[in-house]
């Protein structure tokens, strides 16, 4: 659906998914930015509601509400600077707006600039005033049909379908810890070839996850980086550790940073200073040291 106030070059074409695949391949060998939004249901995702209204952009803001048809926004580094490694980054909101200024576009330059393919969510939102929607049933399958999406153009972004991972933000931490713990498998007879992708997730990063106290992974999860800060709210600058422990109790392997300074909602900002501004290097590093992103 088309983005009310946003300029005309944003709308989003209605491709199947044979001929979004042309597209994007078209389009890839001088792609280094932002693709078109690539739409996960182009006959209209399961659930939404019938003769929706466009998506709102904010005024003044980078914010989205009215979310109807999810999308991914594909942002590849050039073929030659291409790792291979697959991020789906998610936005962070309350699930009543999506962030994808600082918990998006921001995110998936600075994995662009390093090698790594990242793809924005835009899903649909639980908590907006009036929503019909709930993060149980549309959120997550939003989320996992991404995952899918990612892995079944895998081919054509110059991604290893075996590194696809996701990071996500406050409201987005939520989802990907879910989509984390309960792994979905494809199915093999569907007619519909994204569906026949697996939805489990090869790593997870949380930063500053909400409901920290609703992550209860088991061994076999996805390992995990996790950030916060001290001076976040209880239940993520206290909450989120002791998730840590819960990921060491099961045997998943986890990497902690709370940060003394700052608070919620820090994401990717230039107004970041100091150690905060280089927890996205700690990823990286986190990467290299599980052998996903090679040195």
């Amino acid at each position: 659906m088309p983005i009310k106030y946003a300029r005309k070059f944003a709308l989003w074409p209605q491709f199947a998914p044979g001929l979004c695949a042309v597209a994007v391949s078209l389009a890839f060998a001088s792609a280094s930015a932002a693709l078109e939004p690539v739409v996960l249901w182009p006959l209209g995702a399961p659930g939404a509601i019938s003769n929706p209204t466009p998506e709102v952009l904010e005024p003044g803001t980078s914010n989205i509400t009215n979310v109807h048809s999810p999308s991914i926004t594909p942002y590849l580094p050039a073929v030659g600077k291409s790792t291979g490694v697959a991020v789906l980054v998610i936005p962070g909101g309350g699930h009543r707006k999506l962030c994808v200024g600082h918990e998006g576009e921001n995110v998936a330059k600075w994995l662009v600039d390093h090698g790594i393919a990242a793809f924005v969510l835009k899903y649909r939102l639980a908590r907006e005033e009036g929503s019909t929607y709930t993060i149980a049933e549309h959120a997550m399958a939003d989320t996992r049909r991404a995952v899918r999406t990612i892995r079944a153009q895998a081919d054509q972004w110059h991604i290893d379908p075996h590194k696809v991972g996701a990071m996500g933000f406050s409201a987005g931490g939520e989802l990907v810890a879910l989509a984390a713990m309960h792994g979905v498998s494809g199915d093999a007879a569907s007619n519909d070839p994204i569906e026949r992708q697996e939805a489990q997730l090869d790593f997870q990063a949380l930063i500053y996850p909400g409901r920290s106290a609703d992550i209860q992974p088991e061994q076999g999860n996805p390992p995990a980086f996790l950030a916060c800060s001290t001076y976040d709210r209880q239940d993520i600058s206290e909450g989120l550790a002791e998730a840590y422990l819960r990921f060491k109790r099961a045997g998943v392997d986890a990497e902690l940073h709370i940060y003394a300074t700052s608070g919620h909602g820090f994401g990717v900002a230039s107004k970041n200073t100091g150690a905060i501004a280089g927890w996205t290097d700690r990823f990286a590093e986190w990467l290299v040291s599980k052998k996903i992103l090679a040195q």
